[in-house]
């Protein structure tokens, strides 16, 4: 239970600082989707780029945040002399890849779609080889357990880009201000400033790790680096059809959706705001997966680490449900987040919502693999698991525009879910509590469909009430069935008192 406990305690300062974080972060969507309207396309420029930066910052770390901490946990190695070349390592790739894609700027930009704007492309993949670098001492600061300098600054930097698109993209503009300080009655922002701001805080952000990279030195050892290469290649393989599932439909939206250019940039954008909303989902696996890689490799030789295992497994299934059931059952209070251009695309949120909860229950099942080092089954899951996107968006965005990229992802999670869960019984079995999981799976899909119900058949305020109810019911259940109440402060004396009177 102590193992429990200090999983609970990191997972409860990542997860915080990962929901205020994400909140703070929340405030660029009405920023943004206020100084660009729907039909403008611009944030749907945004929604594409940010998409390639995704998979760039995974084939930049190529897989090495996990491979770090199964190396520094690893008996025989040295962890300085692991953490060295992990950090020399990226940091090579990372400077030699900005090299080449800046000298072949055109043709690349070209590729993309943006020939008349290549400056987007420079900027941002700048900014991705920076992060993928700044990723090894974010990591190493999960490993020395400093979850708050490690929230702290990613916090600043959320702050940071937040308070310059608000001086950039509202104040300057309206007060016809240029980034001079001359008054310009004509001062209009390209959204290339979205780009050059966030560049701008990821090299603030590096110069604040400067003690966890400046003062480490940079030395390389063949041998770790090979044995780190071996294992790391299928998880990046991994990484990218992974990552895939979450970006691939925002890339090839724009080749596939049937209608103009500038109209497929607009749905995408529409598709882009809306999914934010969903996101909160992502916060909760982020700050799961914070905690939990390196508490599962510290804890593999423990002899009861495969009940614990399972134990967490319920559990992130219970808290995800709940987050669900809040998110849609507010979602009238919540869409406020976005302009009102972009609420034609609020139906997406359930489907993303409920594929983010199964891309969870994945990551839980991945640690079989990642313990018995056979990583290549990652790269088999995942690969199978974009393969299902791809056709699927292929096949059905001409005919149902955005919802197929939310539908498509739901079928790739789930189909990566399922494969990895019934292998995995085979090379490594865990019992997990089946029953109290499908359980809760049904009683979520119940009380969504009686939410939706009376959202279509009541007013405003009376179906934000059942929601209330519905949450409170869900809730109540769970603390019967898998919460002790008697160890509850005030409350638990009664319960202590009734089985003991």
């Amino acid at each position: 239970m102590s193992k429990l406990a200090s999983l609970a305690k990191d997972t409860a300062i990542y997860g915080l600082s990962s929901i205020v974080a994400r909140f703070i972060n929340y405030l660029l969507v009405p920023i943004q989707t206020a100084r660009f309207a729907a039909s403008g396309g611009e944030y749907g420029v945004i929604t594409n780029v940010y998409a390639y930066v995704s998979l760039l910052i995974i084939l930049l770390t190529f897989g090495m945040e996990t491979t770090f901490f199964r190396f520094m946990s690893k008996e025989g190695e040295n962890p300085e002399r692991v953490y060295s070349t992990t950090l020399t390592m990226v940091a090579f790739t990372s400077f030699l890849s900005s090299l080449l894609v800046l000298g072949f700027i055109h043709p690349i930009a070209s590729a993309v779609g943006y020939a008349s704007h290549p400056e987007y492309v420079a900027v941002m993949f700048v900014t991705v080889a920076i992060d993928a670098f700044m990723a090894i001492p974010f990591a190493y600061l999960r490993y020395l357990h400093k979850p708050i300098k490690f929230a702290s600054l990613k916090i600043i930097n959320i702050l940071l880009n937040i308070s310059l698109n608000l001086l950039y993209l509202i104040l300057l503009p309206a007060l016809r201000i240029n980034p001079f300080g001359i008054y310009d009655e004509q001062f209009t922002l390209d959204v290339a400033f979205v780009f050059y701001i966030n560049l701008f805080c990821t090299v603030a952000t590096l110069l604040m790790l400067w003690k966890e990279w400046g003062t480490q030195g940079f030395t390389f050892d063949r041998k770790v680096c090979r044995r780190m290469l071996s294992y790391t290649w299928p998880l990046l393989v991994m990484g990218l059809a992974g990552q895939l599932n979450q970006a691939a439909s925002q890339i090839l939206f724009p080749y596939f959706y049937n209608g103009s250019p500038q109209e497929a940039l607009a749905q995408l954008g529409i598709y882009g705001a809306c999914i934010k909303i969903a996101m909160i989902m992502v916060m909760i696996t982020q700050a799961f997966r914070f905690a939990y890689e390196p508490f599962v490799f510290g804890k593999a030789k423990d002899q009861d680490n495969r009940v614990t295992y399972a134990q967490v497994m319920k559990y992130y299934l219970i808290f995800t449900l709940l987050a669900f059931l809040v998110v849609i059952g507010y979602i009238d209070i919540l869409k406020f987040v976005i302009d009102k251009s972009y609420w034609e695309g609020l139906r997406v949120v359930p489907v993303v919502m409920a594929a983010e909860i199964m891309f969870g229950v994945f990551f839980n099942l991945s640690f079989w693999y990642k313990l018995t080092d056979r990583t290549i089954w990652g790269a088999y899951f995942s690969g199978i698991g974009a393969l299902v996107l791809i056709v699927t968006d292929i096949l059905l965005i001409p005919h149902f525009s955005y919802m197929a990229c939310a539908w498509g992802g739901f079928a790739a999670y789930g189909v990566s879910m399922v494969t990895s869960y019934f292998i995995g019984q085979k090379y490594y079995p865990i019992d997990y509590p089946l029953k109290s999981i499908f359980l809760y799976v049904l009683l979520a899909t119940v009380s969504y469909m009686a939410m939706d119900f009376v959202h279509d058949h009541s007013t405003l305020w009376l179906s934000i009430g059942f929601n209330t109810l519905v949450i409170l019911l869900f809730l109540t259940v769970v603390i019967c069935r898998d919460f002790p109440l008697a160890s509850l402060p005030v409350v638990g004396k009664y319960f202590k008192y009734q089985q003991n009177p």
